[in-house]
Formats: structure tokens, sequence, C-alpha cells
């Protein structure tokens, strides 16, 4: 919303432009998540197929990769580690790829987290294809934040009613 998250207004005071918050805009839907339309379906469909496509790939570079291992004989250990490491990773990405979908993550902690969300790619692919069978992945999020904006702007609107100066006063 623009009145969140600090994005000027620019249609404010222009003629036919919605009063109130505007939507948050989600990667690859744009506003369509508001009121699902404008193909809304079409894009969900596409997206999860893309994730899906995208995590497969990735298993097959990395089989390419474990077998690279293989080929340089360096150890059965090496090799442990490594899918050991891309397992946890994938895991742990996935978990936090589907928490940020319920609620805004911490900058600080994101911050942090960027190389094992690298490593993990394939599960943050997995959640982003999983959340998507079900909505728009952070649609429930930006909802109940769009929601509350605009509730917020209906009572401070209703609040601000008349002009003062006109009022009776007892």
């Amino acid at each position: 919303m623009s009145a969140e998250n600090g994005t000027p207004d620019s249609t404010a005071g222009s003629p036919g432009a919605p009063a109130g918050p505007r939507p948050e805009p989600i990667r690859f839907f744009g506003t369509t998540w508001v009121d699902r339309d404008n193909g809304y379906a079409a894009r969900r469909v596409g997206v999860a197929a893309g994730s899906l496509a995208a995590a497969a790939v990735s298993c097959i570079v990395l089989r390419i990769a474990y077998q690279g291992l293989r080929i340089a004989e360096v150890g059965s250990f090496v090799g442990i580690l490594a899918v050991g490491m891309f397992a946890v990773c994938s895991a742990l990405a996935f978990g936090h790829t589907w928490e940020a979908f319920k609620r805004r993550p911490d900058p600080d902690r994101q911050r942090s987290l960027r190389g094992l969300l690298s490593i993990g790619f394939v599960g943050s692919l997995l959640a982003y294809f999983f959340r998507s069978l079900v909505e728009a992945p952070g649609e429930k999020l930006h909802r109940e934040e769009y929601r509350t904006a605009r509730e917020q702007y209906e009572r401070r609107i209703s609040r601000r009613s008349g002009n003062p100066g006109k009022r009776r006063r007892p």
C-alpha cells in the first residue's frame, strides 16, 4: 500500500483516481490479485508450471554436478556432504520462503540468510509452486495488509466528514 510502504501516491488529487491506499503489486501478478481478474487464474497456472519446471531443471543441473563429483573421484564423503548440504539448505529455504508468504520477513534476517537461500534455491522454487496452487504467492499477506489499510482509511475519512466551521455549537 502506498500509505504503508512510503510509496508516493502519484495519482493523489488527480480526477478519477481511487482515493485511499492502493494495493501493493505481487511479482508476476501485479494487482490482479485484488479482484482476481485480468488473467489471474492463467497467471497462477503459469507461475505454478514455471516454478515446477525451474525446480526440475535445477535438479537436473544438480544431478550433473553430482556426476561431476563422481567422475572426479573425490570420495563418497564429499558426495554425501554435497547432497546433504543441498538437501538441508533446500528444506530450510522451503520453510523460510513458505513463512515469508504468511508474514513479512525481517530484513536483517533475510540479509543474513541470503547464502543459505541461494544454495537451497530448489526449496524456494518448490515453495513457490505449492503456494501458487492455492493462491498467488503472498496474496493472503497482501490482502490482509490491504484490508487493514482500507479499514483505517475509512475510519479516518468518516471522522473528518463535513466542515468543522459550520458545526453547531451547544
